[in-house]
Protein backbone atom coordinates (compact mmCIF):
# COMPACT_ATOMS: atom_id res chain seq x y z
CA UNK A 1 0.00 0.00 0.00
CA UNK A 2 1.62 3.23 -1.15
CA UNK A 3 0.95 6.18 1.15
CA UNK A 4 1.74 9.79 0.23
CA UNK A 5 1.84 12.13 3.23
CA UNK A 6 1.37 15.82 2.43
CA UNK A 7 2.39 18.41 5.04
CA UNK A 8 2.53 22.16 4.79
CA UNK A 9 3.17 23.90 8.11
CA UNK A 10 4.56 23.19 11.56
CA UNK A 11 1.31 21.95 13.17
CA UNK A 12 1.25 19.22 10.51
CA UNK A 13 4.70 17.96 11.43
CA UNK A 14 3.71 16.87 14.95
CA UNK A 15 0.76 14.97 13.47
CA UNK A 16 2.50 13.17 10.62
CA UNK A 17 5.60 12.11 12.60
CA UNK A 18 3.95 9.38 14.73
CA UNK A 19 1.95 8.05 11.77
CA UNK A 20 5.06 7.71 9.61
CA UNK A 21 6.97 6.11 12.47
CA UNK A 22 4.26 3.52 13.07
CA UNK A 23 3.84 2.74 9.38
CA UNK A 24 7.61 2.28 9.11
CA UNK A 25 7.24 -0.60 11.58
CA UNK A 26 5.28 -2.44 8.88
CA UNK A 27 7.51 -2.23 5.76
CA UNK A 28 5.76 -5.14 4.09
CA UNK A 29 2.46 -3.27 4.27
CA UNK A 30 3.34 0.38 3.68
CA UNK A 31 5.53 2.26 1.23
CA UNK A 32 5.67 5.93 2.22
CA UNK A 33 6.38 9.17 0.35
CA UNK A 34 6.63 12.48 2.22
CA UNK A 35 5.70 15.68 0.38
CA UNK A 36 6.43 19.04 2.00
CA UNK A 37 4.56 21.83 0.25
CA UNK A 38 6.99 24.44 1.57
CA UNK A 39 4.21 26.83 2.55
CA UNK A 40 5.87 27.53 5.91
CA UNK A 41 7.15 31.02 6.61
CA UNK A 42 10.64 29.92 7.69
CA UNK A 43 12.57 27.02 6.15
CA UNK A 44 15.04 27.00 9.04
CA UNK A 45 12.26 26.53 11.57
CA UNK A 46 10.81 23.73 9.45
CA UNK A 47 14.17 21.96 9.55
CA UNK A 48 14.35 22.26 13.35
CA UNK A 49 10.96 20.61 13.67
CA UNK A 50 11.86 17.82 11.24
CA UNK A 51 15.04 17.13 13.20
CA UNK A 52 13.43 17.21 16.65
CA UNK A 53 10.47 15.08 15.63
CA UNK A 54 12.66 12.50 13.90
CA UNK A 55 10.97 13.02 10.54
CA UNK A 56 12.87 11.92 7.45
CA UNK A 57 13.91 14.48 4.87
CA UNK A 58 10.96 15.12 2.56
CA UNK A 59 11.07 13.08 -0.61
CA UNK A 60 9.61 16.08 -2.44
CA UNK A 61 9.48 19.79 -1.55
CA UNK A 62 7.03 21.83 -3.58
CA UNK A 63 8.64 25.11 -2.39
CA UNK A 64 5.38 27.01 -2.64
CA UNK A 65 6.28 29.76 -0.17
CA UNK A 66 3.95 32.31 1.38
CA UNK A 67 1.09 34.14 -0.27
CA UNK A 68 -2.63 34.71 0.02
CA UNK A 69 -4.77 31.72 0.93
CA UNK A 70 -6.15 31.44 -2.61
CA UNK A 71 -2.75 31.79 -4.29
CA UNK A 72 -1.08 29.32 -1.96
CA UNK A 73 -3.85 26.76 -2.33
CA UNK A 74 -3.77 27.07 -6.11
CA UNK A 75 0.01 26.69 -6.24
CA UNK A 76 -0.09 23.55 -4.11
CA UNK A 77 -2.82 22.07 -6.32
CA UNK A 78 -0.90 22.73 -9.54
CA UNK A 79 2.33 21.27 -8.17
CA UNK A 80 0.74 18.27 -6.46
CA UNK A 81 -1.37 17.18 -9.44
CA UNK A 82 1.49 15.78 -11.57
CA UNK A 83 3.02 14.07 -8.52
CA UNK A 84 -0.09 11.93 -8.09
CA UNK A 85 0.21 10.81 -11.69
CA UNK A 86 3.90 10.09 -11.27
CA UNK A 87 3.80 8.27 -7.91
CA UNK A 88 0.30 6.77 -8.12
CA UNK A 89 -0.32 6.44 -4.37
CA UNK A 90 -3.08 4.23 -3.03
CA UNK A 91 -3.85 6.82 -0.36
CA UNK A 92 -2.92 10.43 0.34
CA UNK A 93 -2.75 11.31 4.04
CA UNK A 94 -3.32 14.91 5.15
CA UNK A 95 -3.39 16.19 8.74
CA UNK A 96 -5.04 19.22 10.26
CA UNK A 97 -6.56 22.22 8.53
CA UNK A 98 -3.92 24.22 6.67
CA UNK A 99 -3.96 25.16 2.98
CA UNK A 100 -2.04 22.04 1.95
CA UNK A 101 -4.80 19.96 3.54
CA UNK A 102 -7.64 21.37 1.46
CA UNK A 103 -5.49 21.64 -1.68
CA UNK A 104 -4.64 17.94 -1.44
CA UNK A 105 -8.31 17.06 -0.91
CA UNK A 106 -9.34 18.93 -4.05
CA UNK A 107 -6.62 17.38 -6.21
CA UNK A 108 -7.34 13.87 -4.91
CA UNK A 109 -11.03 14.31 -5.60
CA UNK A 110 -10.34 15.38 -9.19
CA UNK A 111 -7.86 12.57 -9.86
CA UNK A 112 -9.63 9.72 -8.09
CA UNK A 113 -6.96 9.13 -5.44
CA UNK A 114 -8.26 8.13 -2.00
CA UNK A 115 -7.75 10.65 0.78
CA UNK A 116 -7.42 10.06 4.54
CA UNK A 117 -7.87 13.08 6.81
CA UNK A 118 -6.11 12.90 10.17
CA UNK A 119 -7.87 15.06 12.79
CA UNK A 120 -11.16 15.11 10.90
CA UNK A 121 -14.42 16.49 12.23
CA UNK A 122 -13.21 19.42 14.33
CA UNK A 123 -15.47 22.45 14.05
CA UNK A 124 -15.40 26.00 15.39
CA UNK A 125 -18.65 26.84 13.52
CA UNK A 126 -17.02 30.10 12.48
CA UNK A 127 -16.71 30.35 8.71
CA UNK A 128 -14.75 33.59 8.94
CA UNK A 129 -11.77 31.39 9.86
CA UNK A 130 -9.90 30.07 6.80
CA UNK A 131 -9.11 26.89 8.75
CA UNK A 132 -12.82 26.17 9.20
CA UNK A 133 -13.39 26.30 5.44
CA UNK A 134 -10.42 23.98 4.96
CA UNK A 135 -11.86 21.51 7.48
CA UNK A 136 -15.35 21.54 5.98
CA UNK A 137 -14.20 21.03 2.39
CA UNK A 138 -11.62 18.37 3.25
CA UNK A 139 -14.05 16.30 5.28
CA UNK A 140 -16.66 16.35 2.51
CA UNK A 141 -14.11 15.00 0.04
CA UNK A 142 -12.18 12.54 2.23
CA UNK A 143 -12.62 8.78 1.89
CA UNK A 144 -11.44 8.03 5.43
CA UNK A 145 -12.02 10.42 8.33
CA UNK A 146 -9.78 9.75 11.32
CA UNK A 147 -11.26 11.65 14.25
CA UNK A 148 -9.65 12.81 17.50
CA UNK A 149 -12.79 12.94 19.69
CA UNK A 150 -16.39 11.77 19.86
CA UNK A 151 -17.76 15.25 19.23
CA UNK A 152 -15.87 15.22 15.90
CA UNK A 153 -17.76 12.03 14.97
CA UNK A 154 -21.04 13.77 15.79
CA UNK A 155 -20.12 16.79 13.66
CA UNK A 156 -19.41 14.59 10.65
CA UNK A 157 -22.59 12.54 11.01
CA UNK A 158 -24.62 15.74 11.28
CA UNK A 159 -23.04 16.92 8.01
CA UNK A 160 -24.13 13.75 6.21
CA UNK A 161 -20.82 11.86 6.16
CA UNK A 162 -21.35 8.11 5.82
CA UNK A 163 -20.66 6.37 9.15
CA UNK A 164 -18.46 3.73 7.50
CA UNK A 165 -16.00 6.46 6.48
CA UNK A 166 -15.49 7.63 10.08
CA UNK A 167 -12.95 6.03 12.43
CA UNK A 168 -12.42 7.37 15.96
CA UNK A 169 -8.70 6.94 16.59
CA UNK A 170 -7.83 9.62 19.16
CA UNK A 171 -5.57 12.64 19.44
CA UNK A 172 -2.47 12.26 17.29
CA UNK A 173 -0.85 15.36 18.85
CA UNK A 174 -0.62 13.52 22.15
CA UNK A 175 1.43 10.73 20.55
CA UNK A 176 4.20 13.23 19.82
CA UNK A 177 3.86 14.97 23.19
CA UNK A 178 4.08 11.72 25.17
CA UNK A 179 7.11 10.50 23.23
CA UNK A 180 9.06 13.75 23.52
CA UNK A 181 8.18 14.84 27.07
CA UNK A 182 11.43 13.41 28.52
CA UNK A 183 13.54 15.19 25.90
CA UNK A 184 11.69 18.44 26.51
CA UNK A 185 12.32 18.19 30.25
CA UNK A 186 16.03 17.95 29.54
CA UNK A 187 15.85 21.42 27.94
CA UNK A 188 14.31 23.09 30.98
CA UNK A 189 17.49 23.76 32.93
CA UNK A 190 19.07 25.69 30.08
CA UNK A 191 15.87 27.62 29.34
CA UNK A 192 15.34 28.52 32.99
CA UNK A 193 18.86 29.95 33.18
CA UNK A 194 18.72 31.66 29.78
CA UNK A 195 15.52 33.56 30.56
CA UNK A 196 15.90 33.81 34.39
CA UNK A 197 12.63 31.98 35.04
CA UNK A 198 10.75 30.71 38.03
CA UNK A 199 7.00 31.44 37.83
CA UNK A 200 6.08 32.82 34.41
CA UNK A 201 3.41 33.13 31.71
CA UNK A 202 3.92 31.89 28.14
CA UNK A 203 2.34 33.52 25.08
CA UNK A 204 1.87 32.56 21.44
CA UNK A 205 -0.12 34.61 18.92
CA UNK A 206 -0.41 34.43 15.16
CA UNK A 207 -4.03 34.47 13.98
CA UNK A 208 -5.01 37.38 11.70
CA UNK A 209 -8.02 38.18 13.88
CA UNK A 210 -5.62 39.00 16.72
CA UNK A 211 -2.55 40.42 15.02
CA UNK A 212 -3.73 42.11 11.83
CA UNK A 213 -5.90 44.75 13.47
CA UNK A 214 -3.94 47.40 15.35
CA UNK A 215 -6.70 47.98 17.89
CA UNK A 216 -6.99 44.29 18.81
CA UNK A 217 -3.24 43.74 18.97
CA UNK A 218 -2.84 46.82 21.16
CA UNK A 219 -5.47 45.50 23.58
CA UNK A 220 -3.66 42.17 23.84
CA UNK A 221 -0.24 43.76 24.29
CA UNK A 222 -1.59 46.10 26.97
CA UNK A 223 -2.95 43.08 28.83
CA UNK A 224 0.35 41.22 28.55
CA UNK A 225 2.15 44.33 29.76
CA UNK A 226 -0.06 44.38 32.86
CA UNK A 227 0.45 40.66 33.53
CA UNK A 228 4.17 41.26 33.08
CA UNK A 229 4.19 43.55 36.09
CA UNK A 230 3.35 40.51 38.23
CA UNK A 231 5.48 37.81 36.60
CA UNK A 232 7.73 37.37 33.58
CA UNK A 233 5.89 36.93 30.29
CA UNK A 234 7.78 34.89 27.71
CA UNK A 235 6.61 35.64 24.19
CA UNK A 236 8.14 33.71 21.26
CA UNK A 237 7.05 36.10 18.53
CA UNK A 238 5.74 34.70 15.27
CA UNK A 239 7.19 36.66 12.29
CA UNK A 240 3.68 37.74 11.32
CA UNK A 241 3.11 39.19 14.78
CA UNK A 242 6.57 40.78 14.98
CA UNK A 243 5.95 42.54 11.70
CA UNK A 244 2.67 43.97 12.94
CA UNK A 245 4.24 45.09 16.21
CA UNK A 246 7.07 46.79 14.36
CA UNK A 247 4.58 48.59 12.12
CA UNK A 248 2.74 49.82 15.23
CA UNK A 249 5.97 50.80 17.00
CA UNK A 250 4.84 48.81 20.03
CA UNK A 251 8.01 46.83 20.68
CA UNK A 252 9.58 49.61 22.73
CA UNK A 253 6.52 49.74 25.00
CA UNK A 254 6.70 46.05 25.88
CA UNK A 255 9.42 46.39 28.52
CA UNK A 256 7.71 43.86 30.81
CA UNK A 257 7.66 41.23 28.06
CA UNK A 258 10.52 38.97 27.02
CA UNK A 259 10.14 38.97 23.25
CA UNK A 260 12.13 36.06 21.87
CA UNK A 261 12.54 34.33 18.51
CA UNK A 262 10.26 31.40 17.59
CA UNK A 263 11.26 28.16 19.29
CA UNK A 264 11.56 24.57 18.19
CA UNK A 265 9.07 22.00 19.42
CA UNK A 266 11.15 20.74 22.34
CA UNK A 267 11.98 24.16 23.78
CA UNK A 268 8.40 25.36 23.49
CA UNK A 269 7.10 22.18 25.08
CA UNK A 270 9.59 22.57 27.94
CA UNK A 271 8.28 26.08 28.59
CA UNK A 272 4.68 24.85 28.50
CA UNK A 273 5.43 22.15 31.06
CA UNK A 274 6.71 24.71 33.57
CA UNK A 275 4.47 27.70 32.79
CA UNK A 276 2.04 29.00 35.39
CA UNK A 277 -0.25 30.16 32.58
CA UNK A 278 -0.37 29.97 28.79
CA UNK A 279 -2.11 32.54 26.58
CA UNK A 280 -2.58 31.49 22.96
CA UNK A 281 -4.68 31.51 19.82
CA UNK A 282 -3.26 28.18 18.60
CA UNK A 283 -5.31 25.02 18.32
CA UNK A 284 -2.60 22.53 19.25
CA UNK A 285 -1.50 24.46 22.33
CA UNK A 286 -5.03 24.13 23.74
CA UNK A 287 -4.64 20.34 23.58
CA UNK A 288 -1.09 20.26 24.91
CA UNK A 289 -1.91 22.43 27.93
CA UNK A 290 -4.95 20.28 28.72
CA UNK A 291 -2.82 17.14 28.72
CA UNK A 292 -0.16 18.87 30.84
CA UNK A 293 -2.68 20.37 33.26
CA UNK A 294 -1.57 23.95 32.53
CA UNK A 295 -4.18 26.76 32.70
CA UNK A 296 -4.74 28.05 29.18
CA UNK A 297 -6.47 31.21 27.99
CA UNK A 298 -7.42 31.04 24.32
CA UNK A 299 -7.82 34.53 22.89
CA UNK A 300 -10.60 33.66 20.49
CA UNK A 301 -14.42 33.74 20.54
CA UNK A 302 -14.62 30.02 19.71
CA UNK A 303 -12.61 26.84 19.47
CA UNK A 304 -12.73 23.75 17.27
CA UNK A 305 -11.50 21.78 20.29
CA UNK A 306 -14.34 22.20 22.84
CA UNK A 307 -13.18 19.11 24.74
CA UNK A 308 -10.28 21.22 26.05
CA UNK A 309 -12.87 23.41 27.78
CA UNK A 310 -15.40 20.83 28.94
CA UNK A 311 -12.80 18.32 30.13
CA UNK A 312 -9.55 20.27 30.15
CA UNK A 313 -7.84 23.43 31.37
CA UNK A 314 -8.77 25.76 28.52
CA UNK A 315 -10.92 28.89 28.68
CA UNK A 316 -12.02 31.22 25.88
CA UNK A 317 -11.36 34.91 26.48
CA UNK A 318 -12.20 38.01 24.43
CA UNK A 319 -9.17 39.73 22.92
CA UNK A 320 -9.68 42.78 25.16
CA UNK A 321 -7.35 44.08 27.84
CA UNK A 322 -9.78 43.96 30.77
CA UNK A 323 -11.08 40.49 29.91
CA UNK A 324 -7.59 39.05 29.45
CA UNK A 325 -6.20 40.56 32.63
CA UNK A 326 -9.14 39.40 34.76
CA UNK A 327 -9.03 35.88 33.33
CA UNK A 328 -5.25 35.69 33.81
CA UNK A 329 -5.35 36.78 37.45
CA UNK A 330 -8.28 34.45 38.14
CA UNK A 331 -6.31 31.53 36.69
CA UNK A 332 -3.16 32.45 38.59
CA UNK A 333 -5.02 32.67 41.90
CA UNK A 334 -6.88 29.38 41.41
CA UNK A 335 -5.94 26.32 43.50
CA UNK A 336 -2.88 24.36 42.43
CA UNK A 337 -3.59 22.36 39.31
CA UNK A 338 -3.58 18.59 39.12
CA UNK A 339 -0.46 17.38 37.33
CA UNK A 340 -1.88 13.98 36.28
CA UNK A 341 -2.83 13.76 32.58
CA UNK A 342 -6.59 13.99 31.97
CA UNK A 343 -8.52 10.78 31.41
CA UNK A 344 -9.67 11.72 27.93
CA UNK A 345 -10.48 8.83 25.66
CA UNK A 346 -7.58 7.90 23.38
CA UNK A 347 -5.30 10.68 24.61
CA UNK A 348 -2.86 7.89 25.32
CA UNK A 349 0.01 8.10 22.84
CA UNK A 350 -1.35 5.18 20.79
CA UNK A 351 -3.35 7.00 18.13
CA UNK A 352 -0.86 6.17 15.36
CA UNK A 353 -1.28 2.47 16.15
CA UNK A 354 -5.04 2.78 15.76
CA UNK A 355 -4.57 4.60 12.43
CA UNK A 356 -2.41 1.75 11.16
CA UNK A 357 -5.04 -0.73 12.37
CA UNK A 358 -7.68 1.22 10.43
CA UNK A 359 -5.57 1.03 7.27
CA UNK A 360 -4.91 -2.68 7.70
CA UNK A 361 -8.66 -3.23 7.74
CA UNK A 362 -8.99 -1.68 4.28
CA UNK A 363 -8.57 -3.44 0.96
CA UNK A 364 -5.88 -1.85 -1.21
CA UNK A 365 -7.76 -0.12 -4.02
CA UNK A 366 -6.81 -0.53 -7.63
CA UNK A 367 -5.14 2.50 -9.24
CA UNK A 368 -7.46 4.68 -11.19
CA UNK A 369 -6.81 4.67 -14.92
Amino acid sequence: MKIMHVVGARPNFMKVAPVMREMACHPSLFQQVLVHTGQHYDDNMSKIFFDELGLPEPDINLSVGSGTHAWQTAQIMMRLDPLLTEHRPDWVFVPGDVNSTVASALVCSKTGVRLAHVEAGLRSFDRSMPEEINRLVTDQLADLLLTPSRDADENLLREGIAPEKIRFVGNIMIDTLVRLLPKAEQRWGDLRTRYSLSRFALVTLHRPSNVDRDETLSEILDALHEIGRVMPVIFPVHPRTRGRMAAMSTTSEAKFLQLIEPLGYLDFLALQIHAALVLTDSGGVQEETTYLGIPCLTLRPNTERPITITEGTNRLVRSERTAIVKAAFDALSAPERCTAPPRLQFWDGRTAKRIVEAMRDLTVPEHAN
